[in-house]
């Protein structure tokens, strides 16, 4: 089965045509996610047809579309049920009758955190296992759960998904979505230069000569003994430690994946997890097993066959 997939992210469009679990091909566009979701639909539906051009194939040798969106959604009727800043417009337009439109193709929507974890449960490093958590770390904070081999989705769609915005200090910073001392305020690169400027430190510190402050400048500078990056860095792993127990304690996972960008810094970022993890997690049967992601960027694209089999049985 033939699917065109995509992962629709703040600033980036990943677009793909995958089957079997493997991307066939892929490519990127630019997404003004701000501006909505509407006027991006036609690049978007000309980087398909590229793609299609390029394998020598056309929309009628496809079974469907799986998009990866942003946000919760209702994956039964395909609709977009909250919007955070991405997309507004999405809440208001149907995906499907646009497909339908489009490429006379059914399409099938989910959560971009929960599809990543689809991805790597079946095809990537959650293998072999039925009990699985995700943690996607990057400019938000994305987590998503199965529980002895069902996507865990919830009365409402937000089921597992909202472990960005779990409560890691009482009375910490206000988060983007108005809670308070949510993992993502805390420790996201949408707040990154927020808490580096925060610290008395930093005029002093070399992240301030940086042009973008991200992770990886975080973690450089912290390796080359800088005060400044030494806070930042040993802050945000206790943070992204504590989210960790937490969706133990809550899901009973047999292995966590953490994926996303800031996974760059795996070699750090993996030892310092799971050695908080054996300190603090209540786990009397064993090990929780602490992996970093293998599919990167694909994740959310290569589980487009699946979640277009489970939306639509009928499909062949």
């Amino acid at each position: 089965m033939i699917v065109l997939a995509c992962d629709l992210g703040g600033t980036r469009m990943k677009v793909g045509v995958v089957r079997d679990g493997q991307v066939l091909a892929r490519t990127g566009i630019p997404a003004n996610s701000k501006a909505g979701l509407v006027p991006g639909l036609p690049a978007l539906a000309a980087a398909w047809r590229q793609l299609l051009v390029e394998l020598q194939l056309a929309p009628r040798d496809c079974a469907g579309i799986s998009v990866s969106f942003p946000s919760i959604v209702d994956a039964a009727s395909g609709r977009v049920l909250a919007e955070y800043g991405k997309y507004a417009d999405a809440m208001d337009f149907s995906l499907r009758d646009w497909a339908r439109q489009e490429f006379n193709l059914p399409l099938a929507i989910e959560n971009d955190a929960r599809l990543a974890l689809i991805g790597e449960w079946k095809f990537g490093a959650g293998r072999g296992s039925d009990d699985v958590v995700m943690i996607t770390l990057g400019t938000g904070i994305g987590t998503s759960a199965v529980i002895q081999g069902r996507v865990l989705r919830g009365q409402h769609g937000q089921a597992g998904v909202l472990g960005g915005h779990s409560t890691v200090r009482y009375g910490g910073r206000k988060c983007s979505c108005g809670n308070v001392g949510c993992v993502e305020a805390e420790a996201s690169t949408a707040f990154l230069a927020e808490l580096a400027r925060s610290d008395s430190g930093f005029a002093a510190s070399r992240l301030a000569a940086e042009p973008t402050l991200d992770f990886a400048a975080v973690f450089r500078h912290a390796a080359a003994g800088d005060a400044c990056a030494i806070k930042l860095r040993d802050h945000s792993l206790r943070v992204w430690g504590t989210l960790v127990v937490n969706l133990i304690h809550a899901y009973d996972p047999e292995v966590v994946v953490i994926g996303g960008g800031i996974m760059a810094s795996a070699d750090i970022i993996l030892p310092a997890t799971t050695e908080y993890v054996r300190r603090h997690a209540h786990t009397p049967w064993g090990l929780v097993r602490i992996v970093a992601g293998q599919l990167g960027d694909n994740a959310a694209l290569v589980p487009g066959e699946w979640l277009l089999q489970e939306q639509f049985p009928d499909l062949k």
